[in-house]
């Protein structure tokens, strides 16, 4: 079943909405050891996504991800080789903000608890989270990651990357009505032709080597800027969620 849901995601369509990099390049083999790919099974059928690794144990993502099953690719490069560097891990769990809201894609973010903890190296490692809620400032310049589209209908199979600026809130106000600017990151320059795009939704926003964002939604035509959810706003959430289910799990074998 794993090997034909692997086999299928590569065949299908990725997930609408943001997602992969357009205007960038091939990124250096392993330079971002935090990223994962995602291999879900949804109502629709097989899709993919990106997300990236927070801690041994789990890996952050876009809500609009979730699926079942879910397997975890993390140490790729290109997702179509079985690379030595790859360890492929099912999910355990998916848990997704309770107040995420499907119509306007706010609080777009989802924790992962892997079946098995990652092993740590140097084609595996976690990325930092920021350490309070400060907003990060426009003009801030960021990195994105992903695999997928680099144009409206041409995939790739190696990860790709590109740098980013971050935008004020004004230049998502006006092209997005749903756009929020205390749970969102607008980011971006519409004068460019660099942004994500379909097929990683869920992938990070790395700013001085912190993730600040999650890949969330943008333009159907490819076009910055794009709206990526606001990790530090979620906190809270993101390290009550991780405490609550590691205690859990010493404590009760959980059903699948």
């Amino acid at each position: 079943m794993q090997l034909l849901l692997l086999l299928l995601a590569f065949l299908l369509p990725s997930r609408a909405g943001a997602g992969e990099i357009i205007g960038g390049r091939e990124a250096r083999p392993h330079s971002h050891p935090y990223m994962a790919f995602l291999l879900t099974e949804t109502p629709r059928g097989p899709s993919t996504c990106g997300g990236f690794l927070v801690r041994e144990d789990f890996v952050m993502t876009a809500a609009r991800c979730l699926g079942s099953p879910m397997r975890v690719i993390l140490g790729a490069h290109n997702i179509r080789r079985r690379e030595r560097t790859q360890q492929r891990i099912s999910v355990l769990r998916a848990i997704t903000h309770p107040g995420y809201n499907q119509q306007n894609n706010l609080n777009d973010i989802m924790l992962l608890q892997l079946e098995n903890r990652a092993r740590r190296n140097r084609f595996v490692r976690p990325v930092d989270l920021p350490q309070s809620m400060a907003r990060l400032c426009a003009g801030a310049v960021c990195t994105v990651a992903g695999w997928g589209l680099v144009s409206l209908n041409r995939r790739t199979d190696t990860l790709r990357d590109v740098r980013l600026r971050v935008q004020r809130d004004q230049e998502c106000n006006g092209r997005f009505d749903v756009y929020n600017g205390r749970r969102q990151i607008c980011v971006g320059d519409k004068r460019q032709s660099s942004t994500t795009f379909r097929g990683d939704t869920g992938g990070p926003l790395v700013c001085n080597n912190v993730a600040q964002g999650i890949v969330s939604y943008g333009s159907v035509f490819g076009t910055p800027p794009a709206v990526f959810t606001r990790v530090a706003r979620f906190l809270p959430w993101i390290n009550r969620t991780m405490r609550r289910f590691q205690q859990r799990d010493q404590t009760e074998t959980p059903l699948l």
